[in-house]
């Protein structure tokens, strides 16, 4: 080396480039907005689309839609469902009517009134072998008479105090239970068959529409993804050496690169963990490379015509007009 000298002092303005003023330093990223990713609600073909990329719509517009065939099938099948349970409660909760207790008490009537003709006809059987005028099995076939009119009795009275002592809690309990799961997966059919017109949950511009009129997109897939309106915001990294100067709703100066002013901005969030780790097992050369991602908002009405993509610097701890 020529001029030892010379080399060192150009190594101090380099060091003091490096780390000099803490607020000088700069945190990198690019402009961002809420990204939105509308799935598919079911695996059903396109048949409708309303909007072109680059397109601004506003919230609740109806972007695209999915067949609904097999959905409102599926709705009306269940609303079925839930009708007959509800039927069926209401039935239980008035209660038997009173035609059907007549009908039971009339039975009751009729089955007590074969019991004794039986009686009588078994009486006479009996009378009948011990004067030796008919054979045993005569007897044998009445008294299976008299007792299969004696169980259709039994089966009348039972019948008929049923209906007297109306519905138990426990079937109407039942009953309340399956109008309830009916209802339930009625409503979830119904929120279903709604989503698959899919509308714009907040007002913004269409990014990208992933697929095209009559394709058929499995469940779950983004089929139109969405820059909503809002606040833009700079989503940067915050360097280690500067971590601790950064804290939410801190002040910020944001350099967007093709723009000549900078604008205010606003730490919203910073992450407590370090995009690189573990942070415990590095030097102190090692840690000052950790980076912490942070989102900064832009603030002022000219912030939010900014195109998202774009890269931007920001300076913490102060504004371009010097607030803290």
């Amino acid at each position: 080396m020529r001029n030892p000298a010379g080399f060192a002092a150009l190594l101090v303005l380099l060091l003091a480039g490096c780390s000099g003023d803490p607020d000088a330093q700069v945190a990198l990223g690019t402009l961002e907005r809420d990204r939105l990713e509308l799935p598919a609600e079911a695996h059903e073909p396109i048949i409708e689309v309303h909007v072109r990329e680059g397109d601004h719509v506003a919230q609740d517009q109806v972007l695209l839609k999915l067949d609904d065939v097999n959905g409102n099938a599926q709705v009306a099948n269940l609303r079925a469902q839930a009708s007959g349970a509800q039927h069926r409660l209401d039935e239980l909760t008035r209660g038997p009517r009173q035609e059907d207790i007549l009908e039971a008490r009339a039975d009751l009537a009729g089955a007590e009134a074969q019991l004794e003709n039986a009686s009588k006809e078994f009486e006479r059987a009996k009378e009948l072998v011990q004067r030796k005028l008919t054979s045993q099995s005569t007897v044998d076939q009445q008294r299976a008479a008299r007792d299969s009119a004696e169980a259709a009795r039994k089966a009348a009275h039972a019948r008929l105090t049923l209906l007297l002592n109306g519905t138990r809690i426990e079937e109407l309990d039942q009953a309340r239970d399956t109008l309830a799961q009916a209802k339930a997966q009625l409503q979830q059919a119904e929120l279903s068959a709604e989503r698959l017109t899919v509308k714009a949950p907040r007002a913004g511009i269409v990014e990208a529409l992933p697929y095209k009129l009559g394709d058929r997109p499995a469940a779950g897939e983004p089929v139109v993804v969405l820059l909503a309106d809002g606040t833009t915001y700079a989503r940067v990294y915050v360097p280690e050496p500067i971590r601790v100067q950064v804290r939410p709703d801190s002040a910020a100066s944001v350099h967007v690169d093709g723009v000549a002013k900078p604008f205010d901005g606003r730490v919203r969030y910073v992450s407590t963990e370090a995009t690189f780790t573990p942070y415990f097992a590095l030097t102190q050369k090692d840690r000052s490379r950790l980076s912490y991602l942070a989102h900064v908002d832009l603030l002022g009405a000219g912030a939010t015509t900014l195109p998202v993509g774009i890269p931007v610097e920001v300076r913490f701890g102060s504004s371009p007009q010097g607030k803290q």
